[in-house]
């Protein structure tokens, strides 16, 4: 008689988290730590499939490049904030090395200001466009009220 083999365990499927919900926890720990493998993990999802999407979603991109920026900017007000007061971190496991902070934030310079430029320019065109539907609102109303006249110009 044969010896019966041991049933293999049954390995539990993790369900991997909706789409909405591993961007925003991706997008969140990317700005937190400017680290895509880190957050990647934190939003239990591969690299890969992050650099995929990012390839393939034109918003997601944005959105990735914003949160980086966070992150570089978290990282310079962190960076004075030690180097001003010459607190260590309280987190001891957490190694904090200057020199490799101010390599980064060097590196990723003209890629931060280039997003925040597109991003200021971005609000500039929202502010004149909210201004001139506000001001096409009065001219509507004044028009109902027969308060308005054409100006030549």
């Amino acid at each position: 008689m044969a010896a019966e083999k041991p049933a293999a365990e049954a390995v539990p499927q993790v369900r991997p988290p909706s789409r909405a919900t591993w961007m925003r926890d991706f997008l969140s720990a990317l700005a937190e730590t400017s680290n895509v493998t880190a957050a990647a993990a934190k939003a239990r999802i591969t690299q890969s499939h992050v650099y995929k999407t990012r390839r393939s979603d034109r918003d997601f991109a944005r959105r990735w490049q914003a949160a980086l920026c966070e992150g570089y900017d978290n990282l310079e007000l962190e960076l004075l904030h030690r180097l001003r007061s010459g607190d260590e971190p309280a987190d001891k496991t957490r190694k904090f090395d200057n020199s490799i902070a101010f390599r980064l934030l060097t590196a990723h310079r003209e890629s931060a200001a280039q997003h925040r430029a597109v991003r200021d320019n971005e609000d500039a065109d929202a502010i004149i466009a909210s201004i001139n539907a506000k001001l096409d609102l009065m001219r509507e109303r004044a028009i109902a009220a027969g308060e308005y006249t054409e100006v030549e110009e």
